[in-house]
């Protein structure tokens, strides 16, 4: 298995793979949608995205982080924001392999950490993450406020 910084060239890849992602959440978007917003965020550089693919060459999964400064620490951090692996590719090692990019990729631009989220349904995502050290925040909750779409004036 390979793992490596999308570019791009991934933008069919990821597409198809980042549908698998919104699915798996209930969330239906069209392809179109998918590809243009990962196309901008490739092209502004303002997420990195991480591709697993096996020894063919085939996609098996990605992880996309946002860069933000933990204002706590008065560091920078990332949020690892997306992690999906295709479901005939689970057990394999690529979500290790994935988090695992993330955390060297973390590391080496100087973050006092990783932080993310994940559906309380989600004990599989759950248990990978503790297994690579990951801790469960006890004292902060996440909240959500929904906002209107921008009119257009």
């Amino acid at each position: 298995m390979r793992i490596h910084a999308a570019s791009s060239a991934d933008l069919d890849d990821l597409t198809w793979l980042f549908a698998g992602y919104l699915q798996f959440y209930r969330e239906d978007k069209s392809l179109a949608a998918i590809r243009e917003f990962l196309a901008a965020r490739l092209s502004r550089a303002d997420s990195v995205l991480f591709l697993a693919r096996d020894s063919q060459g085939r996609a098996l999964g990605f992880v996309q982080l946002y860069p933000f400064h933990a204002s706590l620490a008065l560091q920078p951090a990332w949020l690892l924001s997306d992690l999906y692996v295709l479901e005939a590719a689970r057990r394999q090692g690529a979500g290790a392999a994935l988090m695992n990019a993330a955390r060297a990729h973390a590391e080496t631009t100087g973050a006092c950490g990783l932080q993310l989220q994940t559906a309380k349904s989600n004990l599989a995502g759950q248990a990978l993450y503790e297994r690579l050290g990951y801790m469960r925040d006890e004292l902060f909750h996440t909240y959500w406020l929904d906002l209107p779409p921008p009119r257009g004036d």
